[in-house]
């Protein structure tokens, strides 16, 4: 494996920079704190004083490390902790009262767990431990039964679930987030989408035309993942094929904060920054090494067309005219980059709303005499 390929390698091992600030640890720190603190008194008070119903089962634990600390994920709404929770205990107690080797239960369990979350559509990762707790749990998960799906598992599920709904609501968060409202992903398929009045009606969007406007909507509630941003010291070859094998037109460039610095095309990579004769010289004189040229930072476009995740969606149709970019990235107080909003995702959101605002208007008004 060449040098360059295996340090590339190796920086996916390096944790993630990003972090929220101070206050928002601690508030999220927090919601966890209560939010257990409350599930486990709850269950105390209400099956305690049966003796067989465990306070508080260990997945939890991990479940509020997402609905507290990582609420904006899909795998932290309200679907995916209670439906998750409830088809793996489900699978987890059947597998244990028919699979006597308890390795090979446990196994056929989490395996069990994930296709079903799959097939409900509510993928929790916690829910995985749910599984194997039925299984691994002891003596006591064993007597329970299926009672383990109810008791402790769909009340602290639910009990943690409403903690959780409050303590954002209180502290000004949005939570839960409708992240199956994003657009539909480029390379879909165009039957998958169905007609664009249809898409909306399952939107809910002709229920509120209102929506309709780009004025209503801001760029962090449309945006897309960036994972395809690179660091300022990857080098220009690496980053090449970075921007080859997502197929795009430029990459965000972060730098070690994770904070946006600027975007770097595929003709900044193949054709590297134009040098005069002043900079030529002023290298030789320096004696710079190729290794540091050939960086993404030595390359890469000066400035970003960029926008705040609370800017409203309509302010980039300029962006996109005027500069001739196909994604614009997203960043949040402190320019750390959230995602991008791309170009054709405009345009399939337009050609879709566009089409239920038209389904809109033919419907038949009630008489009202």
């Amino acid at each position: 494996m060449p040098r360059t390929t295996l340090t590339d390698w190796l920086t996916n091992f390096i944790p993630h920079p990003g972090a929220p600030e101070w206050r928002e640890r601690v508030r999220r720190a927090g919601g966890a704190l209560l939010g257990i603190a409350f599930t486990g008194i709850a269950t105390h008070l209400l099956f305690g004083s049966a003796g067989d119903i465990p306070m508080l089962v260990a997945p939890m634990g991990a479940s509020a490390v997402l609905l507290f600390g990582a609420s904006e994920s899909p795998l932290a709404q309200p679907w995916s902790i209670v439906g998750g929770n409830l088809v793996s205990a489900l699978v987890g107690v059947a597998c244990a009262q028919w699979i006597a080797t308890p390795v090979l239960s446990a196994a056929v369990a989490v395996a069990l767990a994930i296709s079903a979350m799959f097939l409900c559509r509510c993928v929790h990762p916690p829910s995985g431990a749910v599984a194997l707790t039925a299984v691994l749990g002891g003596p006591a998960v064993h007597a329970l039964g299926f009672r383990f799906v109810v008791t402790p598992i769909l009340f602290q599920s639910f009990a943690l679930l409403s903690a959780a709904l409050v303590f954002h609501a209180l502290t000004g968060h949005r939570y839960p987030r409708a992240v199956w409202r994003a657009a539909a992903p480029a390379n879909a398929p165009a039957s998958t989408l169905g007609t664009p009045a249809q898409a909306a009606e399952e939107a809910g969007v002709l229920a509120d035309p209102q929506r309709l406007s780009f004025d209503e909507i801001t760029c962090e509630e449309f945006m897309t993942s960036a994972d395809h941003a690179v660091p300022l010291t990857m080098g220009r070859f690496a980053a090449l094929e970075t921007l080859r094998r997502h197929g795009v037109h430029a990459l965000p460039v972060v730098d070690d904060a994770h904070r946006l610095v600027g975007t770097v095309t595929h003709h900044d990579l193949a054709h590297g920054r134009p040098e005069g004769f002043g900079r030529r010289l002023w290298r030789a004189l320096r004696r710079t090494t190729l290794q540091v040229e050939e960086t993404v930072e030595a390359v890469m476009a000066s400035g970003a067309q960029a926008v705040h995740r609370a800017t409203p969606l309509t302010h980039l149709a300029s962006i996109f005219a005027d500069h001739s970019c196909y994604e614009v990235p997203v960043f949040d107080d402190a320019r750390r980059l959230l995602g991008v909003v791309k170009h054709s995702d405009m345009i399939r959101w337009l050609h879709q709303h566009a089409g239920a605002a038209y389904a809109y208007a033919e419907r038949p008004v009630a008489d009202a005499s």
